[in-house]
């Protein structure tokens, strides 16, 4: 479960430092690797792993170390926080809120950083004269941003709301969606810009 929760949490804020990689990319094509130097890139990697494996931590520490009461069945096929909360007889709202509290902040400044990225990257294209310069913009950012919509839209219903709001027949579908359905259809989202893939796929 500390796997699981490092890498989910640790998702978004690679994701949110692609959505930059990708302003820097098109907005300062020319200072691109004066900005995004190796250092800056280990950096964007290192800190998201560190403030992730703490929330991880945290969270699953708390959770395996207050009382289980109850059925012991996992309303879930894989073995995540929130399914494990109607089981606790101690700490269940604490930790709910810690749920709430952590997943609204990860959610919210990831998505905002992908905003503004997103934002200063629609104002550079509207002023580009050049229409290739236009496309050639927008299919770099088409895999990237159908990634984060479709992974952060999940995880918003999922996490973002108390667990009394939805049941858990519609969670099981939601976790499903991003825990299998996105990671795989990942490759082929992000290959849709390799040139032998649009020429194959059009024959």
């Amino acid at each position: 479960m500390a796997f699981y929760i490092l890498f989910i949490i640790t998702e978004l804020y690679i994701l949110a430092a692609m959505g930059h990689d990708r302003h820097v990319a098109i907005c300062n094509p020319l200072l691109y690797s004066v900005i995004m130097t190796q250092k800056l890139c280990h950096a964007l990697t290192a800190i998201p792993y560190l403030f992730c494996t703490f929330q991880s931590l945290l969270l699953t520490s708390k959770t395996f170390t207050s009382t289980f009461c109850g059925s012991n069945v996992v309303s879930d096929f894989f073995c995540d926080n929130v399914p494990l909360i109607p089981l606790l007889c101690s700490n269940a709202r604490q930790i709910e809120l810690m749920i709430i509290m952590f997943a609204s902040f990860n959610l919210m400044s990831s998505l905002l950083v992908v905003l503004v990225s997103y934002m200063l990257i629609l104002i550079t294209i509207f002023r580009m004269h050049s229409a290739e310069g236009r496309k050639k913009a927008f299919s770099m950012c088409g895999s990237h941003l159908t990634v984060v919509v479709v992974f952060c839209g999940s995880l918003l219903f999922m996490y973002v709301q108390p667990e009394s709001a939805h049941p858990f027949s519609t969670d099981k579908i939601t976790s499903v969606f991003y825990t299998l359905v996105i990671p795989m259809l990942n490759p082929f989202i992000y290959s849709l810009r390799n040139n032998n893939k649009k020429k194959g796929t059009k024959r």
